[in-house]
């Protein structure tokens, strides 16, 4: 493995240890992007389900998208998945940026998914 995917994984890993310390039983709002395409879940980690997911690969986002791996797709998916958590009956998460630093599509997902309504 690269050096570079060995960091990832020690940050993914370091993130997650304080994520679940902190989490007091919320829903994690995890988010994975690739170079094509940010994909985002809500997922009980107590129950280990996932709540609600959107992606920019959706059907409801395919259309209006031009790329998948802009700030634009990543603010729409945010938006998207704000909305199905609050039709499951989420309203605060706690936010996992996979050891992603916190820029770019992956604060864009953060500010959309807070302007949808989900608390963090």
């Amino acid at each position: 493995m690269s050096r570079k995917l060995e960091a990832l994984d020690r940050r993914k890993a370091r993130v997650r240890r304080a994520l679940r310390a902190a989490a007091n039983g919320r829903p994690r709002l995890s988010v994975f992007r690739s170079s094509k395409q940010i994909y985002v879940q809500v997922i009980d980690d107590v129950a280990g389900k996932t709540l609600a997911s959107a992606s920019s690969i959706d059907k409801a986002l395919k259309g209006e998208l031009k790329t998948g791996a802009d700030v634009a797709a990543a603010t729409a998916v945010g938006k998207l998945v704000a909305e199905r958590a609050k039709a499951a009956g989420v309203t605060k998460v706690i936010f996992d940026r996979s050891g992603y630093i916190y820029h770019g599509r992956v604060k864009a997902v953060a500010e959309a998914a807070r302007e949808g309504g989900l608390e963090f």
